[in-house]
């Protein structure tokens, strides 16, 4: 199969179960915790190992007994995390906080991930791969960087996911200029309807459309169980309905979706409709258990096109 390298976030997600998620001023009251690895850049490499590619993480963690934890985690599940370089300071993490319906909140800290910064070995991983996949939540030195690489063919196939609202990025993530550079040049473009809405003023069809109209050749706008509208650029976008099931934890379900679009559409002849329905298979399958990686999709458990 395909070798796809992703770069940015590999963190350890300490997830606290809730009495309740708190309005404002609020409070609750903590039922269960636990720990485990988690990261944007992380979970898609592990979907994409589940569905049979050679999967890589560039990533940065500190000097801490956490550290240890994110990359076991990762070679764990079969992914190459050489690239995982240890650094100074402590490893970043997320605050999950789960209310009693599986709805949650993501809160992150820690230095790491904001301070990785590319290597020469890192760029060699990157040309040799067939695709590379990133997000707004990795540097904007590095995201930049890749960006380029693209342009001038440094490689083959790239992959961006617009993971938050332009706010939640400002100071840590990718910046407004560098995600206009994306959307006009990007592989395949994923967005959720919150940061198209705040990146574009847009819902999520319109948005679709907004971002194919401006260069990138794949676009995938997702909007929880309302599905995700796909387009390519040479017809109206498509709908695809959400897959039902009995969600168990829907944290990471977002970067499944996406591990098998890049599986199906980027590096697979399936065109945005079958895409979508596969990549909803794989979406709804993880959140069936609990944590980001809770029930990995294989090529078997994937519908036909």
């Amino acid at each position: 199969m395909a070798s796809v390298v992703t770069v940015g976030s590999a963190v350890l997600d300490r997830v606290y179960v809730l009495s309740n998620l708190p309005e404002p001023d609020g409070g609750a009251f903590v039922t269960d915790r636990t720990q485990r690895g988690g990261g944007v850049a992380a979970n898609v490499a592990c979907g994409l190992a589940a569905l049979e590619h050679d999967a890589a993480v560039v990533s940065r963690v500190g000097d801490d007994d956490a550290a240890d934890a994110i990359i076991g985690s990762v070679r764990g599940r079969g992914v190459d995390a050489d690239a995982i370089h240890r650094g100074e300071g402590a490893s970043s993490y997320t605050l999950v906080l789960r209310g009693p319906e599986g709805g949650r909140m993501i809160v992150a800290g820690g230095d790491s991930v904001p301070n990785l910064r590319l290597r020469d070995s890192d760029r060699e991983r990157l040309r040799a791969a067939d695709a590379v996949f990133t997000s707004a939540y990795a540097p904007d030195r590095v995201v930049s960087e890749l960006a380029e690489l693209r342009r001038t063919s440094g490689i083959d196939r790239l992959v961006f996911d617009l993971s938050g609202p332009l706010s939640e990025l400002e100071g840590r993530g990718t910046t407004l200029g560098t995600i206009d550079e994306l959307a006009a040049s990007a592989d395949l473009f994923v967005t959720n309807e919150v940061a198209a809405r705040s990146y574009l003023g847009a819902e999520p069809a319109a948005a679709a459309r907004t971002l194919c109209d401006a260069g990138a050749k794949r676009v995938a706008v997702t909007a929880g169980d309302a599905g995700a509208h796909l387009a390519d650029g040479t017809t109206e976008p498509v709908h695809v309905p959400a897959r039902e099931c009995d969600p168990v934890d829907t944290t990471g379900a977002g970067d499944q979706f996406t591990a098998a679009l890049i599986h199906a559409w980027v590096l697979g002849d399936a065109g945005p409709r079958a895409a979508g329905r596969i990549a909803a298979s794989a979406a709804a399958q993880n959140c069936t258990a609990a944590g980001p990686r809770g029930t990995l999709a294989t090529p078997s458990d994937l519908p036909d096109q």
